[in-house]
């Protein structure tokens, strides 16, 4: 299965009150477009590269890319959240009213555009329609502190990956989530199990999603331009990491029978990895394994794989928003990649569109999948480099701002 997918927002410039990170006259934080590039790119490798089993560098460095890509996005889907409903002081009144109905137009078109891409039935799992519940779900913390936003991420690390266990299991032991499916619009129009899967038993089900999303708004609420508060939340994420996967390997050495239980939960795959790595497999957890809660792989769901690639999340931004703002040789370099990250709604839903369009499978070659990977990267960031030399915003950038301008319409 193909997991990581971006954030999904259209990077509109946010307003004046929220660029002082970035360098002068350029009207949008450039080292937040380059986090999202790097993003896109490691979503690509994890979609289309070769397996991560290749070994060597490569094969690292696709481990690596693999959920923590995904995570990344949601951390900046957080951020740009408060980019849109006033940074560094949320908008109130007749605007602040504006921008929440902005929000929720968006939500919806994600919702939309995630089933839509979801129907093409190429091998990537889609994200979108859980992003636009997470915008929903993360707005009325909007006008919250950075302290405050970061304690709810905080206790949704440490609480909502049980809560997601025990309600896994309860799928598996009962038929109530037949009764509620049945019930669902949402199902009925998408073909889907709807809230269900959205909440429960999707790829990202947003109980374990919401505090990447929470985390970023608060990382959004920090004056970036404060003396060492870039190095500041560098080390956090840096402590972060270590926590995470440290505090993984240690439980799964230190517990009696955890690995074993570990390996079992997934059929008897290998659970010596399953502190850092997806190849643990995706093994939701099961009634009568509470050892998987142990682990920290990627897409785990459980607070191991939360805190780590939060950790994560928070040290590519850092570096990111760091060098941008201090070296002009940076964003010089960088501009393809920081080009790519500026439409990365565009990116997105372009590479599964040619996905399906040429028929791209999981079952080609390592060869002939790095030969791929290689050409959608370089075609991906020229188109992505010359169209944001002429235009503000990619199509789909334009597009979205366009759906969502009747907010302007509320009083």
């Amino acid at each position: 299965m193909m997991h990581d997918a971006p954030a999904a927002v259209a990077s509109a410039a946010p307003p004046a009150d929220a660029t002082s990170a970035s360098p002068p006259s350029t009207g949008r934080l450039i080292g937040i477009d380059l986090a999202r590039g790097l993003a896109i790119v490691g979503m690509f490798a994890v979609h289309l590269g070769p397996d991560p089993s290749v070994g060597g560098p490569a094969g690292w460095l696709l481990e690596v890319a693999s959920g923590r890509s995904a995570t990344l996005f949601a951390v900046l889907a957080g951020f740009t959240l408060v980019l849109l409903t006033g940074r560094p002081r949320s908008r109130t009144g007749r605007a602040g009213r504006q921008a929440m109905g902005r929000v929720l137009i968006r939500a919806a078109v994600l919702m939309a555009l995630g089933y839509a891409l979801t129907a093409l039935d190429t091998p990537v799992n889609v994200i979108l329609s859980y992003y636009g519940l997470l915008f929903v779900l993360a707005l009325p913390l909007h006008r919250l502190r950075a302290s405050t936003l970061a304690a709810i991420a905080a206790a949704g690390a440490f609480v909502l990956p049980l809560a997601l266990y025990l309600l896994r299991a309860a799928v598996e032991g009962g038929d109530w989530s037949d009764a509620v499916v049945a019930h669902d619009p949402l199902a009925r129009i998408t073909g889907t199990d709807g809230f269900v899967d959205l909440f429960v038993t999707g790829d990202y089900p947003v109980l374990t999603w919401f505090p990447f999303i929470v985390a970023g708004m608060a990382l959004a609420k920090i004056d970036l331009t404060r003396p060492r508060a870039l190095a500041r939340i560098a080390a956090c994420g840096v402590a972060l990491a270590v926590v995470g996967y440290g505090g993984s390997w240690l439980a799964l050495h230190l517990v009696p029978g955890a690995r074993a239980a570990v390996s079992a939960a997934v059929g008897g795959g290998p659970a010596a990895s399953a502190w850092w790595s997806d190849a643990v497999g995706d093994g939701p957890p099961v009634p009568g394994r509470p050892a998987w809660l142990l682990v920290a792989a990627p897409h785990s769901e459980t607070t191991g794989s939360i805190v780590g690639n939060t950790g994560v999340a928070l040290v590519v931004v850092a570096s990111c928003l760091l060098a941008t703002a201090r070296f002009a040789r940076v964003r010089r370099l960088g501009a393809p990649v920081i080009a790519l990250g500026s439409v990365s709604l565009t990116a997105y839903v372009g590479q599964i569109v040619a996905i399906s369009a040429f028929g791209i499978s999981e079952d080609m070659s390592d060869a002939d999948s790095a030969a791929v990977l290689v050409a959608f990267v370089a075609v991906a960031m020229l188109v992505a480099l010359a169209w944001t030399r002429r235009f503000r915003r990619g199509p789909l950038e334009y597009a979205m701002h366009t759906a969502t301008a009747p907010a302007q319409l509320i009083h």
